[in-house]
């Protein structure tokens, strides 16, 4: 059950979370608004396109990232009003340990993380391609929307090569395709272009030469056009930023599989997308245990002095996220790794710090 201070507790975490997120909301399109009008204007880009598509896409995907400064900030700051208005001490001195006037901001963190999850799993990657798909077109169109010299692995036995695709007409140049049993050569087919057929979801190979090796027998093949089923996708040779992030999880876990045969080179960056989604919402209970050691004392400073420290700290982390990130993409540090050090570094701090906290 739930005591009157519990849920006074809970009711001042969430307002006031609810209320930062706000404010951060308003300031962060104000800011990009101005940053982005230019481009709006030179591209022009319709405003139902601006407001349902980019922006709805925007403040879900900048709040999601920023959720771990917004809830230090929330923390830090009614905490430290309470302690500044004396409350906390009269809890602490009517029995209330320190361990249990931590219940209330567990269960509203708890709530927060559940929020979170749900998002980055099935909301946030869907929201994330609306607003890269708005920003191909109206904001930063790729100069050069082709992919040169494209190996890449169907399966076990298969090869494709491709000199050039262009992503814009869905067309390859230069297409080779192997298909290997073991060590063997079986078939080695050459064809001028490949075309996506978005219809009948299909490949259409155009001007083609295929070799066909049954032991020390050889035939050839030629034809104009053959329409012929493909484990790849335009999609796949796609250049773009940010693109694992509006992949949704199902299609992020199919492109982890079809990597592990391929071997593109983007297998950290998958790895690092699946990890985020489910690793990052645990910062709600590292953040708010240590939000709550840090400002649940009243101290001469203020509220004042608690916030800044919450600030810079808050800000820290990100940091230390983008850090592991780089980390991770460009030194070698294994993607699970580089996701968990940031979360478990803070949650040893917060642990410290609720161990020397007032009791």
């Amino acid at each position: 059950m739930l005591s009157l201070i519990d849920r006074y507790i809970i009711k001042k975490y969430l307002s006031t979370f609810l209320f930062t997120m706000a404010i951060f909301t308003v300031v962060m399109v104000v800011f990009d608004v101005s940053e982005r009008l230019d481009d709006f204007l030179k591209y022009h880009a319709p405003l139902d396109k601006i407001i349902f598509e980019y922006y709805a896409g925007f403040i879900p995907f900048y709040l999601n990232f920023l959720c771990p400064l917004i809830n230090f900030i929330a923390v830090i700051f009614f905490t430290s009003k309470m302690a500044d208005q004396t409350e906390i001490v009269p809890i602490l001195s009517a029995g209330y340990s320190f361990n249990r006037l931590l219940r209330p901001y567990m269960i509203a963190a708890t709530l927060i993380f559940a929020i979170s999850l749900v998002f980055n799993i099935f909301i946030i990657p869907n929201t994330n391609k609306m607003k890269v798909d708005f920003e191909n077109i109206y904001v930063k169109p790729p100069k050069d929307n082709s992919r040169v010299s494209t190996h890449m692995q169907l399966d076990k036995d298969s090869y494709v090569y491709i000199d050039n695709f262009d992503n814009t007409t869905k067309t390859g140049y230069g297409f080779v395709l192997e298909i290997f049993k073991g060590d063997t050569l079986k078939e080695k087919m050459m064809a001028d272009r490949i075309t996506w057929d978005s219809v009948a979801t299909k490949w259409k190979i155009e001007g083609y030469t295929n070799r066909i090796i049954n032991g020390l027998h050889e035939r050839m093949e030629k034809g104009t056009v053959k329409d012929t089923t493909l484990d790849m996708k335009p999609s796949d040779f796609e250049v773009r930023d940010n693109m694992f992030t509006a992949m949704d999880t199902h299609e992020l876990n199919i492109r982890i599989r079809k990597e592990e045969i391929r071997g593109t080179g983007v297998m950290n960056d998958l790895l690092l997308e699946k990890y985020k989604r489910y690793v990052y919402p645990f910062s709600a209970f590292v953040l708010t245990l240590m939000g709550v050691a840090l400002s649940s004392k009243k101290v001469r400073g203020g509220i004042g002095l608690s916030l800044g420290i919450g600030i810079a700290l808050s800000f820290t982390y990100i940091v230390f996220i983008q850090f592991a990130t780089m980390f991770s993409l460009k030194g070698g540090l294994p993607p699970l790794i580089a996701v968990l050090i940031p979360n478990v570094t803070f949650f040893l701090v917060a642990i410290y710090l609720a161990i020397k906290a007032p009791k």
